[in-house]
């Protein structure tokens, strides 16, 4: 049954009221104020406050007189091949009053390919501009909430994209070199100009400090990666959220296509009118360098900012939802560990989503720790966000977890070994390793997927291999990234491997597969800074969807058992020939309650989520070569003590629902487009 929640609305105070500063503090995100009108409160609007006694920034200024300005800046790349160098358009809200006082001011800045052709957040806004060419409407709160703070906020255009110059090159040097140069520009190291063509120079350092945090979700927070991953000076942090750290894993998974595995096509679909007249070459050089054999060339090592992140020198706050299966949660597994081996400082959210801001999550907490996360790192105030836990998960719908550190320090990768059963059905999940000589056997069928594995579990099917635990005496928690070891034996020259960590158990989660991926859009607004009549501040109030279920799917990875030897090429495969690799499991946080079973599944294709292989193989599994590598908070000995002593009895279930049934979530048999709701 759907569960509705609790929501959090803006609350209305009189505008002629003055608040002191302490009770501003308090209410300072949630006082929606009338079209046109300053955020009431009684602090001067030129005073500049010391960072050491000071712990948030106000809104002092006016956003309704706030400076509204387009500059170009120079890339200093020539993307079509004009002859010149490609100029990105930028907008700009600042306020006013900080110019005239002559004060320079940190920068909030979202690169995005999305303003013209698709809109941005849950509602599709898009730039929209008065006849002169002025900006007027920026998508999102980030204008209407940080610039009455004393910030500015910055849109940049991708090159190809709205009004810039250019190509879009899907992650490549154009993408990060479009939001590159204007942080260079704003701290006075790249040329910008009043006008697209020709036009005076324009210079930031008169009012920028060069502090620049940049912010976006999906496509713009992998541009945000990107940028940080060059190491570039006055990038002081970053939020990344459902962002892609390598454009290799969101089209293939170690050498299995996942989805069109070819990034060609969504230049045309973000570029201009004018620039798809003009990119054709670019988008044949896309092709001709990503091919669908999955096959790691230089193309995708150009977008892979992973290998990079020892040259990242911003902080790093990451979101992302657990079942996102458009970015899915390995980009931001694989993104956290490197940083994290570079000493990068980082804060991580997890929710129960799916392609899903936390705007339309969890609003309220998450705009304060926005506010103070910016604060912190670029305006410098000591307000305690680098001294409090590094995680927090989303357990249950809005129900919220921390961790001091993420994954916990108990945290140790567990070996589990499956075997054959007793009787008919699963076999057994566990430490004991399997007989030598042991086998499980399926065939790949491509109209089956997880949730169809996942529902038959208890049932000899033919298209997977499925191992369970008992029920649980205790709960057992995962947090990271697994890795599960395979021998097969394929019949056939091609095979593609899937394989999935499965709760077993009924819960009530989010609804990632059903239309906004986990939340549902409401009629009624709430309102998030300043608004004036070409830009409000108010926004759709959403509230958790949920379903009942009997399993949930925990984790998931897919290959090419055709990259064994080789992860940058693919071989054909000798049938009869046994074969080892391992597959990399997407990283998670989730706690098997006690009562419920842990499972591990086998298969070949994921329906919707992975390609087929060009034929239909069975193949065989040597069980005393093959295992699971699973982080468990406590390691082997909470799952000794998890899988001993007695159990709890669940009620008894008369179906297995899951989301959209036994089929994946509508939509993500492709990449997921702007224009469908919850992806922008």
């Amino acid at each position: 049954m759907p569960m509705r929640t609790r929501r959090t609305r803006g609350v209305r105070l009189p505008y002629g009221t003055l608040v002191a500063a302490a009770t501003a503090a308090l209410l300072a995100t949630l006082v929606p104020p009338a079209v046109g009108q300053p955020e009431p409160f009684a602090l001067s609007r030129t005073a500049a406050p010391s960072t050491a006694s000071v712990r948030e920034s106000l809104p002092v200024h006016s956003y309704a007189d706030a400076i509204r300005e387009s500059v170009w800046v120079d890339t200093g790349l020539d993307g079509d091949g004009d002859g010149r160098a490609d100029r990105v358009a930028v907008d700009i809200v600042r306020p006013r009053e900080t110019a005239a006082a002559g004060r320079r001011i940190p920068v909030v800045m979202d690169a995005s390919p999305y303003y013209a052709c698709c809109g941005r957040g849950n509602e599709g806004q898009k730039k929209t501009y008065d006849a002169e060419g002025n900006p007027v409407q920026f998508p999102l709160f980030y204008d209407n909430f940080f610039v009455p703070r004393g910030y500015a906020f910055v849109a940049v255009d991708l090159a190809g994209t709205n009004r810039s110059d250019g190509c879009d090159d899907v992650g490549g040097r154009s993408d990060v070199q479009s939001a590159k140069a204007v942080v260079d520009w704003l701290n006075g190291r790249a040329r910008g100009y009043t006008s697209r063509t020709g036009g005076a120079p324009s210079r930031a350092a008169t009012w920028s400090t060069g502090n620049v945090g940049m912010i976006g979700k999906s496509w713009d927070g992998t541009v945000a990666n990107g940028v940080a991953a060059t190491g570039v000076e006055g990038l002081k942090t970053i939020v990344p959220i459902s962002a892609i750290s390598s454009w290799y894993d969101y089209f293939h998974s170690q050498g299995a296509p996942l989805y069109d595995a070819n990034p060609s096509w969504l230049s045309a679909y973000v570029n201009s009118p004018e620039a798809r007249a003009r990119c054709g070459a670019v988008q044949d050089r896309i092709t001709a360098g990503t091919p669908y054999s999955g096959d790691r060339t230089a193309a995708w090592t150009e977008r892979d900012h992973v290998r990079d992140a020892g040259k990242v020198k911003a902080s790093v706050f990451v979101v992302h939802g657990q079942q996102d299966l458009n970015v899915r949660a390995n980009h931001f597994g694989q993104w956290w560990d490197a940083l994290a081996a570079h000493g990068v400082e980082r804060k991580i959210w997890l929710s129960q989503t799916g392609h899903v801001d936390p705007f339309d999550f969890r609003r309220a907490d998450w705009v304060r720790t926005l506010h103070r996360w910016f604060d912190h790192y670029l305006l410098g105030y000591d307000n305690g966000i680098d001294r409090e836990p590094v995680a927090d998960i989303e357990r249950a719908p809005n129900r919220w977890t921390t961790d001091r550190h993420w994954p916990p320090v108990t945290t140790a990768t567990t070996t589990l070994r499956p075997a054959p059963g007793a009787a008919a059905g699963p076999g057994v999940l566990g430490r004991a390793p399997a007989t030598p000589g042991s086998t499980a056997t399926f065939t790949d069928d491509p109209g089956l997927g997880e949730l169809d594995w996942a529902a038959r579990i208890d049932s000899a099917t033919p298209e997977k291999a499925g191992f369970v635990t008992r029920p649980l005496s205790r709960d057992l928690r995962i947090s990271g990234s697994s890795k599960v070891t395979v021998t097969a034996t394929p019949t056939t020259a091609t095979a593609h491997l899937s394989a999935v960590l499965v709760d077993l158990g009924p819960d009530t989660i989010r609804d990632y597969g059903a239309p906004g991926e986990g939340i549902t859009t409401l009629t009624d607004r709430s309102c998030w800074g300043v608004s004036t009549p070409g830009d409000s501040a108010c926004f759709k109030e959403t509230e958790a969807r949920t379903t009942a279920v009997g399993h949930t799917v925990v984790s998931r990875g897919w290959a090419d058992l055709g990259t064994w030897a080789d992860a940058g090429r693919e071989r054909p495969l000798t049938p009869g020939r046994a074969y080892t690799m391992t597959l990399d499991l997407a990283a998670t946080d989730h706690v098997v309650p006690a009562g419920h079973r842990l499972a591990l599944i086998v298969g070949g294709t994921d329906k919707g989520l992975l390609d087929p292989p060009s034929t239909t193989p069975t193949l065989t599994l040597d069980l005393a070569r093959t295992w699971a590598r699973v982080p468990l908070v406590g390691g082997a000995a909470a799952f000794g003590k998890a899988t001993s002593g007695r159990y709890p009895a669940l009620p008894p279930t008369t179906a297995v629902p899951s989301p959209n049934g036994a089929t994946p979530p509508a939509g993500v048999a492709g990449p997921r487009l702007p224009g469908s709701g919850a992806a922008r």
